[in-house]
């Protein structure tokens, strides 16, 4: 289990990287934070509207 916390003391987001498998993103937007992994083949998209995250894409695909 990967531990994401956040530090009622600091009010910061406390994530321990070395316990998670394979690769991640953090979007943070507006004090909300979400964690997303990411697909092994294919293209994650961050779409944006008015400089804040609206929608968070994955394409996903594998070539042969």
């Amino acid at each position: 289990m990967v531990k994401r916390s956040i530090n009622s003391n600091t009010m910061k987001l406390e994530n321990d990287i070395m316990e998670q498998k394979g690769s991640f993103a953090i979007v943070v937007c507006d004090g909300k934070a979400r964690f997303t992994l990411l697909p092994n083949h294919g293209e994650t998209k961050i779409i944006t509207h008015q400089g804040k995250v609206k929608r968070v894409k994955f394409d996903e695909g594998e070539e042969f």
